[in-house]
Formats: C-alpha cells, sequence, structure tokens
C-alpha cells in the first residue's frame, strides 16, 4: 500500500474505526467482559452495549490503542510508514511527518506498534537454516582477535533459507543458551542447520539433537563451499545494521528485543500485499501497553 491509499479508505475517524471492527470481530461483535454476541451499538458516542453484561466498550478497548488520544487517522498513516520503511522509521521522522506534539508521544506510538509485532505461535523453521551471532552497539577496543567487545548486545539470528527469519537479543553465546534456541524455533526433522565454525554451535547441536550440522570455516577465511554457508542471515543481518546505524542511530539494550520484533516481522513478510492490513489486525488483538509498563 502506498501513501495515497489511506487519504481515501480512512479519511476520517469513522471510516477506520469501522475498518478496525470488521479486523477484530470479523464474524460480528463479540462482548470483551463475558464473549456475549448480543450487542447494542451506541452510534452517537462510537461504543457497543452487551445486553447480557451491560459493558460498554470500544472497538480500541483492550487493544494496542487503548487510552490513546491520536485520531486514528494518524495511527493508520503511522503504521504504514513504519511497515513500509525496509530500515525501520525513527520516532524523530515520525513526528515531523505526521505532526505529532511531541517526541515522547511519538516513541511511545512507534513501541506500541512494535509491541503488536511479538508474535507468540510462530511456526518451527524447518528444511536447510542456518545460524549466526553478531554485535550491536557499544564500542570495539583494539583490532584483529585480540579486540575487546564493549557494551555490546549479542543478536543471534536462525533463517531458514527461503523461509523465515527469526532475531534474539541474547545473554550470552554459551551452547546451553543456543541449544535452547535451536529446540524452541527449529524442527526436530530439519534438513540441516548451517553455521560457522565458533566452536559453542557443535555443542550446541549435540545438546539440541541436531543430527545433520555442516560448518564452514570462517576462522580460515572460507566464506562459501557449496551449499554450505551462512550468507543468508548475515544478510539480515546486514539489514539490521543499517536501520541502528542509519535509522534509529541509538537503542537501547532494555528496548533491543522490540526493534528485533519490528525487523522480523517485517522482513518475513515482505513480499505479501497485505502487510499493513495484516499490522492492524495484530494491534487489535494484541494487550495494552501502557507507558509504566514500557518505561519500568
Amino acid at each position: 500500500m502506498n501513501l495515497v491509499e489511506p487519504n481515501g479508505r480512512f479519511s476520517d475517524e469513522e471510516k477506520c474505526r469501522e475498518f478496525l471492527v470488521r479486523l477484530r470481530w470479523p464474524e460480528g461483535v463479540i462482548c470483551p467482559r463475558c464473549k456475549s454476541k448480543t450487542i447494542s451499538r451506541l452510534y452517537t458516542q462510537g461504543k457497543f452495549e452487551c445486553s447480557d453484561c451491560e459493558y460498554q466498550f470500544s472497538v480500541t478497548s483492550g487493544t494496542i490503542f487503548h487510552d490513546s488520544h491520536l485520531p486514528l487517522e494518524t495511527w493508520f498513516m503511522a503504521v504504514l510508514l513504519l511497515v513500509e520503511a525496509k530500515k525501520g522509521i525513527s520516532a524523530c521522522q515520525i513526528q515531523r511527518t505526521l505532526g505529532i506534539g511531541s517526541y515522547k508521544t511519538a516513541w511511545y506510538l512507534c513501541h506500541r506498534i512494535r509491541a503488536a509485532m511479538n508474535e507468540v505461535n510462530k511456526a518451527m523453521l524447518d528444511g536447510t537454516v542456518e545460524m549466526d551471532e553478531t554485535y550491536v552497539g557499544g564500542k570495539n577496543k583494539g583490532r584483529g582477535a585480540g579486540a575487546r567487545l564493549e557494551n555490546k548486545e549479542i543478536v543471534i539470528g536462525i533463517r531458514q533459507r527461503d523461509g523465515d527469519l527469526r532475531l534474539f537479543h541474547a545473554q550470552d553465546v554459551k551452547a546451553g543458551t543456543l541449544a535452547q534456541y535451536i529446540r524452541e524455533n527449529v524442527s526436530e526433522d530439519v534438513d540441516v542447520i548451517m553455521t560457522d565454525d565458533f566452536s559453542s554451535y557443535q555443542f550446541a547441536m549435540k545438546q539440541a539433537g541436531v543430527k545433520n550440522h555442516r560448518a564452514i570455516n570462517h576462522s580460515g577465511k572460507v566464506y562459501v563451499m557449496g551449499e554450505v554457508h551462512t550468507n543468508t542471515v548475515e544478510n539480515a543481518f546486514s539489514l539490521l545494521k543499517r536501520g541502528i546505524m542509519g535509522t534509529w542511530h541509538k537503542i537501547s539494550a532494555k528496548h533491543l528485543a522490540a526493534y528485533l520484533d519490528e525487523m522480523t516481522f517485517r522482513f518475513n513478510r515482505r513480499k505479501r500485499s497485505d502487510l499493513f492490513v495484516d499490522t492492524l489486525r495484530h494491534m487489535v488483538t494484541a494487550p495494552v501497553l501502557t507507558f509504566e509498563k514500557l518505561t519500568a
């Protein structure tokens, strides 16, 4: 979807609400408290009322949109800008482009959209899977093998060739940690897992019960050997780092996982024509994210 389309389809608050109603309740409005389908509509207030428990609610109640004072047209445009930006978009840019009053409001808006992108039930990766680790933020002290990494955060990447990507903010790269990510994200029937020659991967594969593991000798300056390489997942790392350095500029360790969720969500749907609509669908089903919880 381009920037012109929302101006026609979602030009006012009422059109936006009607669209969210169809996304949240495709089979008819349901009371979020008692699950009753006997619902009355209060047109003058833009709300619904349950005939059984007398609970009044709107389409945004109990969702990412909850308790927001921004117009829904602004929300829709922010979603479109965020999902269509290959390397992401900063809160400052959202603030300037949409005329939002304060940076704090724009920052909170972006993080609420990211919270809806955190998928819980993900399909297990299968076929040929690549796994690698990278470091973001901080500084490099020194050069070569003796260089020390200070204040850097670890990102673990797992990507199925011609399939989905997973990015995780990890505490370490020990074999047990890597094995846990494999068990939680890779099918037991995976054909093969490709990694580099980092020693922890060999032990992690044994702990996770992986039967077919191939490693490429990066320490020996070998990067491709036939079908054995990790270039597919490293391409995703490159996109992530371009987003950090060129768009967000600085990410705190506390919120790194949210940015990884955004990058993963957008990357896995980059070829889908319903990316914008699918994001809104997640937003009306995701739980409330309060500012207090976000900044705790």
